[in-house]
């Protein structure tokens, strides 16, 4: 039995190769970042810090939004828009809820046929983790080798329900909740920590007979927005309307993004968010690595199922079960 040849990897390749914006390469280094093997993990890291000084120059947006409300063909409009304008578009995918399909993203791809295949865009699943802090650690990284390998816009999307959101916020500079006409209805069934967090709601499939709808969607939602305080940031969130299969309304949100990034730059919010985000992750980071290697340490691996069975049976309460384990993890 022949075994397998040892791939070779050279940094030196895969950086030049990404930042000369290889798509190819660029997949590869995510596959990388990927990779759950310690050697690989070296490398990552090696790469990361290469490439970091050629991150932090694009526009990062994060979608978001009920399920059928069109996501997939909003952001192929959007994004031809994008590409078409000039820029080079990355769109990324969240979906802390599948382990082996990997996502919708994978359908989303062949939905999104026209975009697939341009070379100013790049689309690619996050990877399937067992943790939400594990798919928004491998996303952030993700998102810059997008960066440097140029692409100037990037798109984060979740797929999950949930948390995602929250993780997703934390690492975009522009968070769009795209939602359906019938808000009375609507405005029960979404989480008002989702709401606040919008800096738009944009009300998508608004033609035809949902023209209508749309627009009193929209004053139902403009209404309920200002019940919220003001953001730090001091953008007013906006709340639009558009048609992304008859491409109505699609440029507006554009130069929504760009407004947003110009006023936010000019007050200061934008580098201070960024820097925020920063902190956030290495703290996160930190948290992920110390819970990795409390749960691999010999006597914790030992202990943890002898005294879970002892907390469950009410044998040993949980405070000095947890002490002992973390006395034993040290």
């Amino acid at each position: 039995m022949h075994k397998r040849p040892k791939i070779e990897i050279n940094l030196d390749v895969y950086e030049k190769s990404i930042l000369k914006g290889d798509r190819v390469m660029l997949g590869r280094a995510i596959t990388l970042i990927e990779s759950r093997h310690p050697a690989h993990k070296v490398l990552a890291r090696t790469l990361m810090a290469r490439l970091m000084p050629h991150t932090g120059h694009s526009l990062r947006i994060g979608i978001t939004g009920v399920p059928g409300v069109g996501k997939s063909t909003f952001i192929e409009a959007l994004g031809k828009q994008i590409v078409a304008a000039g820029h080079r578009l990355a769109v990324l995918a969240i979906d802390p809820s599948s382990s082996r399909s990997r996502g919708s993203i994978m359908g989303d791809k062949t939905r999104m046929e026209s975009l697939s295949i341009d070379p100013r865009a790049f689309i690619r699943p996050s990877p399937a983790q067992n943790s939400l802090g594990g798919v928004a650690r491998k996303t952030r990284e993700t998102m810059l080798l997008c960066e440097a390998a140029g692409f100037d816009i990037i798109f984060i999307e979740t797929v999950g329900v949930g948390q995602s959101e929250t993780l997703v916020h934390g690492m975009v500079d522009f968070f769009l909740l795209l939602m359906l006409a019938g808000a009375g209805d609507e405005l029960q069934g979404i989480k008002r920590g989702i709401m606040e967090m919008a800096h738009a709601l944009v009300i998508n499939k608004a033609d035809g007979e949902n023209q209508q709808a749309a627009q009193v969607a929209r004053a139902e939602y403009e209404s309920a927005l200002h019940l919220f305080p003001a953001a730090p940031s001091n953008w007013s969130p906006r709340v639009k309307t558009c048609s992304a299969l008859k491409n109505q309304g699609i440029q507006d949100v554009f130069d929504m993004f760009l407004e947003y990034e110009k006023t936010t730059k000019q007050n200061g919010f934008f580098y201070q968010n960024r820097q925020q985000q920063n902190l956030t992750w290495m703290y996160e980071t930190i948290h992920i690595a110390l819970e990795e290697s409390f749960y691999q340490h010999p006597a914790v691996k030992q202990m943890l199922p002898i005294l879970s069975e002892k907390v469950a049976k009410g044998e040993l309460p949980p405070l000095e079960a947890a002490q002992a384990l973390l006395e034993a993890g040290k």
